[in-house]
């Protein structure tokens, strides 16, 4: 499993962890990592949107892209990712 030093390397592939339940709600979502009993919240609706494309885009950058991220937006959502990558909700994607 990768270190997240600083910043999230938002050009690498990224993966929700295999033992994270995602749970939709009104305000965004719920976030419950199994191994480590962890719970967090998304409160933003395109950063839920950004967990939910990581598996389908090469990319955390095009995730953020096609959730409709601009590139002003894009530090705000790269340290929420970090702060995801950190707590191990999200994993680097293992190359193919």
């Amino acid at each position: 499993m990768p270190t997240v030093n600083a910043d999230m390397d938002i050009d690498r592939a990224w993966d929700l962890h295999p033992q994270v339940s995602v749970r939709p709600e009104p305000f965004g979502a719920l976030l419950y990592h199994f191994g480590t009993r962890r719970l967090s919240f998304v409160k933003d609706l395109r950063l839920l949107a950004v967990l939910r494309a990581l598996p389908h885009v090469p990319t955390a950058r095009a995730a953020c892209a096609q959730a409709g991220v601009g590139a002003a937006e894009l530090p705000r959502f790269t340290a929420a990712l970090t702060a995801l990558a950190r707590s191990s909700m999200v994993i680097e994607r293992a190359a193919p």
